[in-house]
């Protein structure tokens, strides 16, 4: 609620205003929000996918259908998730220009945490985060912003002064 108050008070996204009826509130969907259809389909993609031995824990048995939640992952299974299988997962199911902004997002984090970096697509990478922070920012809520997600427009000058970061 507090984040479509923000919204109202600086007077943009106006379709996510909160409606008002006298006795309820009503608070419209918005384009990144999966109806429990779609969190099921999405947890289902995950139950079905099988990865190679040693490339990450068994997925499956991370997804609860019930509660509709990825539960028990590590630390490699969210860079797993977050370069390879959030792309196939979501891709019937988000909002296209959504979809276009996380899976831009995914192949950046597939490309600085590949073994062998060009020196000269880094600059080409340092820009392209920026562009794909503010598609995000276009969808996502200002909350969803926090320092973790702004961290991410360093990694690339961090790469540059430190190396690879393989492993």
């Amino acid at each position: 609620m507090n984040t479509r108050q923000d919204l109202v008070e600086t007077g943009i996204r106006a379709q996510l205003h909160p409606r008002s009826n006298g006795k309820n509130i009503y608070l419209p969907p918005a384009c990144h929000t999966l109806s429990r259809k779609e969190k099921m389909m999405f947890c289902q993609c995950l139950r079905r996918v099988k990865v190679l031995q040693g490339n990450s824990s068994n997925i499956k048995s991370l997804v609860q259908l019930k509660d509709l939640k990825l539960v028990g992952l590590k630390s490699h299974n969210y860079h797993v998730l977050m370069q390879q299988l959030l792309v196939v997962a979501i891709r019937d199911i988000v909002h296209n220009k959504v979809r276009h902004a996380i899976t831009r997002l995914c192949i950046f984090y597939n490309a600085i945490c590949s073994k062998v970096l060009d020196p000269i697509k880094l600059d080409e990478l340092e820009n392209d985060v920026v562009i794909i922070l503010c598609q995000l920012d276009m969808y996502f809520p200002h909350a969803f912003f926090d320092i973790m997600i702004h961290l991410i427009v360093h990694l690339v000058r961090e790469i540059k002064c430190c190396g690879v970061v393989y492993l």
